[in-house]
């Protein structure tokens, strides 16, 4: 069962990943960082290896977004929409 869960998120994974590599919009690539993060993290538990997955979690969902998110809105993308 856990064989399952696990290839279904590496699966969810790779979808998220080329999501945010190929959309034409930059803010929707943004929004979509934490779900990778996220299923990052949930592989990361599966695997046993907690402090990857919070180490994990700290960086992706939060900090990486974070500056992310400023980036755009200080550039002139963030400007003209």
């Amino acid at each position: 069962m856990v064989d399952i869960i696990f290839y279904l998120l590496l699966l969810f994974l790779i979808i998220t990943a080329f999501f945010m590599v190929f959309t034409k919009d930059l803010s929707n690539s943004v929004i979509t960082l934490p779900l990778f993060g996220a299923i990052l993290v949930i592989i990361f538990v599966i695997l046993q290896a907690p402090g990857v997955a919070l180490a994990g979690a700290i960086m992706t969902a939060g900090l990486t977004t974070a500056f992310f998110v400023i980036t755009i809105n200080k550039t002139e993308y963030g400007r003209n929409e």
